[in-house]
């Protein structure tokens, strides 16, 4: 199979990965449960893992890396310690669910900074203007999962310190192609899962935090046992209950990885792959393709649609074709209705470092068989 839906899950990973997980499951128990080696292995594994984070993403402690279960728990514990009910939220119009659902459960009046697709300066100008004083809060995604779409979040992130507002960023689709620095930008909270660019095992993810933050879940944490609030210390504050230590082992590695290759290494190779995907499917009659006209602003995220063919129909095909893409909605209505394709969604592909250009050129070479029937061709 040649697989093109990264976005979703990076399932090419190094091998080094699978390993640490195995090996950690016949090795590893819980740590701060025991002074037994078992328990003290793995939270040296734990250890290692913020560390590790900590150096990618030029946080100041280990301590401000929580491990999350993915980007949803870590966006809702960052939401949840900064919006109340009825407070004003400032959004981008590229945000996913797990942005706007959490707002809105907590009855959140959303503002919404938009832009054509691919549009910075306006996208930036809109939030500039909205940006005002009754803004209690911020988020914004730093690319869009369904476009690929690179938002200005440095400039963002400036606007926002300037007028003292904190600020969320999902880092989803950027952590471990664009460089990131929780120092730089000054985020209350930063969110990312372990899955996808980190090349992590799921039901991982990082919370990096600005501040101490506040709990979603309450429980056991293995330090300070007699009190019954939660500790008031990173990161056991916002890690109560066993933690998921055999996919931490395996995040780890993925951390390893990124950091071996560079963030900005493996986004150069995901874009030319990109370029080779545009080229062709922009040459396929009936096909629209939805790709910047400047490189830059696209990491290796590409929607594109086939004239009279249902998004979903086509992403069956081509996995009857062997090839794995994500069709429809992408759990990002926002991002549909900034770039106009609300009604019917769109085929996406993703990449990897594991993809190759070949790949790309298959791809594009069934895109062209699909349309070709569709159009009723040989």
């Amino acid at each position: 199979m040649i697989y093109l839906d990264s976005a979703a899950t990076t399932l090419q990973k190094p091998a080094v990965v699978s390993e640490a997980v195995s090996n950690a499951i016949g090795r590893l128990a819980s740590p701060g449960r025991g002074g037994h080696r078992p328990a003290m292995l793995a939270a040296e594994v734990m250890f290692q893992c913020r560390q590790e984070a900590m150096k990618l993403f030029d946080v100041p402690s280990p301590d401000q890396v929580v491990l999350t279960c993915n980007a949803t728990h870590g966006l809702n514990i960052a939401i949840q310690s900064l919006v109340k009910p009825g407070d004003t939220v400032l959004i981008s119009g590229y945000e996913h669910n797990a942005v706007t659902r959490p707002l809105t459960a907590l009855g959140a009046n959303i503002k919404v900074a938009t832009s054509p697709l691919f549009e910075q300066e306006i996208l930036l100008d809109d939030f500039r203007t909205k940006l005002t004083g009754e803004v209690s809060c911020a988020i914004f995604t730093h690319v869009s999962n369904v476009f690929g779409y690179i938002l200005p979040i440095g400039e963002m992130a400036a606007l926002c310190r300037e007028r003292r507002i904190p600020f969320i960023l999902d880092a989803s689709q950027s952590a471990g192609c664009i460089s990131i620095s929780l120092s730089k930008l000054g985020a209350e909270f930063i969110a990312m899962p372990g899955h996808k660019g980190l090349y992590g095992p799921q039901g991982t993810g990082l919370l990096l935090c600005g501040q101490k933050g506040r709990p979603v879940l309450y429980g056991g944490t293995g330090s300070v046992s007699l009190q019954q609030e939660m500790p008031d210390f990173l990161p056991d504050r916002l890690e109560a209950g066993t933690q998921n230590v055999c996919g931490a082992a395996g995040l780890l590695e993925g951390l390893r990885y990124v950091r071996r290759r560079k963030p900005e290494e493996i986004l150069r190779h995901e874009q030319a792959l990109l370029a080779i995907g545009k080229r062709g499917l922009s040459r396929i009659g009936g096909t629209t393709v939805y790709a910047s006209s400047r490189p830059e602003r696209q990491t290796g995220v590409l929607s594109f649609r086939i004239r009279g063919l249902d998004c979903e129909e086509a992403g069956e095909q081509l996995g009857r074709a062997g090839i794995a893409v994500r069709a429809g909605y992408h759990c990002a209505p926002y991002a549909h209705r900034s770039a106009g394709t609300l009604e019917g969604g769109t085929v996406r592909i993703s990449v990897s470092a594991f993809n190759r250009s070949r790949e790309m050129q298959i791809l594009c070479d069934a895109v062209g068989q699909i349309s070709k029937k569709k159009s009723g061709g040989p």
